[in-house]
Protein backbone atom coordinates (compact mmCIF):
# COMPACT_ATOMS: atom_id res chain seq x y z
CA UNK A 1 0.00 0.00 0.00
CA UNK A 2 2.85 2.36 0.86
CA UNK A 3 4.47 1.72 -2.55
CA UNK A 4 1.27 2.69 -4.36
CA UNK A 5 1.22 6.05 -2.56
CA UNK A 6 4.86 6.69 -3.47
CA UNK A 7 4.18 5.85 -7.12
CA UNK A 8 1.10 8.08 -7.15
CA UNK A 9 3.04 10.89 -5.47
CA UNK A 10 5.82 10.68 -8.09
CA UNK A 11 3.26 10.54 -10.93
CA UNK A 12 1.49 13.64 -9.66
CA UNK A 13 4.85 15.44 -9.34
CA UNK A 14 5.78 14.52 -12.94
CA UNK A 15 2.40 15.71 -14.22
CA UNK A 16 2.81 19.06 -12.43
CA UNK A 17 6.30 19.51 -13.89
CA UNK A 18 4.97 18.77 -17.39
CA UNK A 19 2.10 21.24 -16.95
CA UNK A 20 4.49 23.98 -15.81
CA UNK A 21 6.79 23.32 -18.77
CA UNK A 22 3.87 23.44 -21.21
CA UNK A 23 2.72 26.76 -19.72
CA UNK A 24 6.21 28.23 -20.08
CA UNK A 25 6.46 27.12 -23.73
CA UNK A 26 3.02 28.59 -24.46
CA UNK A 27 4.03 31.94 -22.94
CA UNK A 28 7.23 31.98 -24.99
CA UNK A 29 5.25 31.30 -28.19
CA UNK A 30 2.89 34.19 -27.39
CA UNK A 31 5.86 36.50 -26.79
CA UNK A 32 7.45 35.38 -30.08
CA UNK A 33 4.23 36.05 -32.03
CA UNK A 34 3.91 39.43 -30.33
CA UNK A 35 7.50 40.38 -31.23
CA UNK A 36 6.98 39.40 -34.88
CA UNK A 37 4.01 41.75 -35.07
CA UNK A 38 5.74 44.61 -33.24
CA UNK A 39 7.11 47.74 -34.87
CA UNK A 40 10.55 46.92 -33.51
CA UNK A 41 10.90 43.66 -35.39
CA UNK A 42 11.87 44.47 -38.94
CA UNK A 43 15.03 44.76 -40.93
CA UNK A 44 15.85 47.72 -43.13
CA UNK A 45 18.95 48.70 -45.07
CA UNK A 46 19.64 51.85 -47.01
CA UNK A 47 20.57 50.93 -50.55
CA UNK A 48 21.24 54.46 -51.82
CA UNK A 49 19.96 57.99 -51.87
CA UNK A 50 17.27 58.13 -54.51
CA UNK A 51 16.32 61.07 -56.65
CA UNK A 52 16.06 64.44 -54.94
CA UNK A 53 14.26 64.07 -51.59
CA UNK A 54 13.88 60.29 -51.62
CA UNK A 55 15.53 57.32 -49.93
CA UNK A 56 15.92 53.92 -51.56
CA UNK A 57 15.71 51.10 -49.00
CA UNK A 58 15.36 47.36 -48.75
CA UNK A 59 12.87 46.48 -46.02
CA UNK A 60 11.36 43.25 -44.72
CA UNK A 61 7.78 42.61 -43.61
CA UNK A 62 5.98 39.71 -41.95
CA UNK A 63 2.46 38.48 -42.75
CA UNK A 64 0.21 35.44 -42.90
CA UNK A 65 0.13 35.82 -46.69
CA UNK A 66 2.62 37.25 -49.15
CA UNK A 67 0.32 40.22 -49.80
CA UNK A 68 0.11 41.02 -46.07
CA UNK A 69 3.90 40.76 -45.76
CA UNK A 70 4.29 43.17 -48.70
CA UNK A 71 1.93 45.67 -47.04
CA UNK A 72 3.83 45.29 -43.76
CA UNK A 73 7.10 46.03 -45.56
CA UNK A 74 5.63 49.25 -46.96
CA UNK A 75 4.47 50.31 -43.48
CA UNK A 76 7.86 49.39 -42.05
CA UNK A 77 9.69 51.57 -44.59
CA UNK A 78 7.64 54.64 -43.64
CA UNK A 79 7.81 53.77 -39.93
CA UNK A 80 11.61 53.59 -40.09
CA UNK A 81 11.80 57.02 -41.71
CA UNK A 82 9.54 58.47 -39.03
CA UNK A 83 10.77 56.82 -35.84
CA UNK A 84 13.96 54.77 -36.23
CA UNK A 85 15.91 56.59 -38.88
CA UNK A 86 17.71 54.86 -41.72
CA UNK A 87 21.04 53.14 -41.24
CA UNK A 88 24.06 54.04 -43.33
CA UNK A 89 24.61 51.91 -46.40
CA UNK A 90 27.49 51.42 -48.80
CA UNK A 91 26.22 54.31 -50.95
CA UNK A 92 24.42 56.48 -48.39
CA UNK A 93 24.93 58.12 -45.01
CA UNK A 94 22.67 57.40 -42.06
CA UNK A 95 19.47 59.44 -42.00
CA UNK A 96 17.97 60.54 -38.67
CA UNK A 97 14.35 59.87 -37.81
CA UNK A 98 11.86 62.57 -38.77
CA UNK A 99 10.19 62.34 -35.34
CA UNK A 100 13.06 62.57 -32.90
CA UNK A 101 10.97 62.67 -29.72
CA UNK A 102 10.66 59.04 -28.52
CA UNK A 103 7.11 59.72 -27.26
CA UNK A 104 5.75 60.98 -30.60
CA UNK A 105 4.04 57.72 -31.52
CA UNK A 106 2.40 57.32 -28.11
CA UNK A 107 1.38 61.00 -27.88
CA UNK A 108 -0.24 60.88 -31.34
CA UNK A 109 -1.55 57.33 -31.31
CA UNK A 110 -4.94 58.13 -32.91
CA UNK A 111 -3.21 60.02 -35.73
CA UNK A 112 -0.84 57.14 -36.48
CA UNK A 113 -3.56 54.47 -36.23
CA UNK A 114 -5.35 56.27 -39.05
CA UNK A 115 -2.10 57.06 -40.90
CA UNK A 116 -0.93 53.40 -40.88
CA UNK A 117 -4.39 51.84 -41.36
CA UNK A 118 -4.84 49.56 -44.41
CA UNK A 119 -4.90 51.88 -47.41
CA UNK A 120 -3.83 54.75 -45.13
CA UNK A 121 -1.99 57.97 -45.88
CA UNK A 122 1.43 56.32 -45.47
CA UNK A 123 1.03 54.82 -48.96
CA UNK A 124 1.35 58.29 -50.51
CA UNK A 125 5.01 58.30 -49.46
CA UNK A 126 5.88 54.85 -50.83
CA UNK A 127 7.01 54.36 -54.39
CA UNK A 128 7.35 50.65 -55.07
CA UNK A 129 10.41 49.84 -57.09
CA UNK A 130 10.21 46.05 -56.83
CA UNK A 131 8.18 44.68 -59.73
CA UNK A 132 5.67 41.97 -58.86
CA UNK A 133 5.60 39.63 -55.89
CA UNK A 134 8.91 39.02 -54.10
CA UNK A 135 10.58 35.74 -55.04
CA UNK A 136 13.75 33.80 -54.28
CA UNK A 137 15.72 35.08 -51.29
CA UNK A 138 13.31 38.00 -50.88
CA UNK A 139 10.37 35.69 -50.08
CA UNK A 140 10.70 33.22 -47.25
CA UNK A 141 8.12 30.86 -45.81
CA UNK A 142 8.25 31.02 -42.02
CA UNK A 143 6.15 29.48 -39.28
CA UNK A 144 2.83 31.29 -39.38
CA UNK A 145 3.26 33.01 -42.74
CA UNK A 146 5.84 34.79 -44.88
CA UNK A 147 8.77 37.15 -44.56
CA UNK A 148 9.19 39.28 -47.68
CA UNK A 149 11.68 41.96 -48.70
CA UNK A 150 10.96 44.87 -51.01
CA UNK A 151 13.06 47.57 -52.55
CA UNK A 152 11.16 50.77 -51.89
CA UNK A 153 11.70 54.40 -52.71
CA UNK A 154 10.37 56.50 -49.81
CA UNK A 155 9.41 60.10 -50.53
CA UNK A 156 11.34 61.23 -47.46
CA UNK A 157 11.17 65.01 -47.90
CA UNK A 158 7.43 64.90 -48.68
CA UNK A 159 6.86 62.74 -45.59
CA UNK A 160 8.83 65.17 -43.45
CA UNK A 161 6.89 68.17 -44.78
CA UNK A 162 3.58 66.39 -44.10
CA UNK A 163 4.55 65.58 -40.51
CA UNK A 164 5.60 69.20 -39.95
CA UNK A 165 2.37 70.52 -41.50
CA UNK A 166 0.30 68.19 -39.29
CA UNK A 167 2.19 69.33 -36.18
CA UNK A 168 3.67 65.90 -35.51
CA UNK A 169 7.32 66.73 -36.18
CA UNK A 170 9.04 69.99 -35.35
CA UNK A 171 10.48 72.05 -38.13
CA UNK A 172 14.24 72.31 -38.11
CA UNK A 173 14.03 76.09 -37.72
CA UNK A 174 11.79 75.82 -34.62
CA UNK A 175 14.71 74.75 -32.43
CA UNK A 176 16.48 78.10 -32.72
Amino acid sequence: MLNIFRIMKKTVAYILVLLMAATAVSAQNKERRKSIKSWENYEITTEKVGTEGTKFVKVWGFGKTVDKAVMAAKRNAVHACLFRGLPAGPNANATPAICRDPNTFRNNEAYFEEFFAPGGAYLRFVNMTTDGTPAGQDRRKIKGGYKCALYIQVMYDNLKRQMEADGIAKKLSSGF
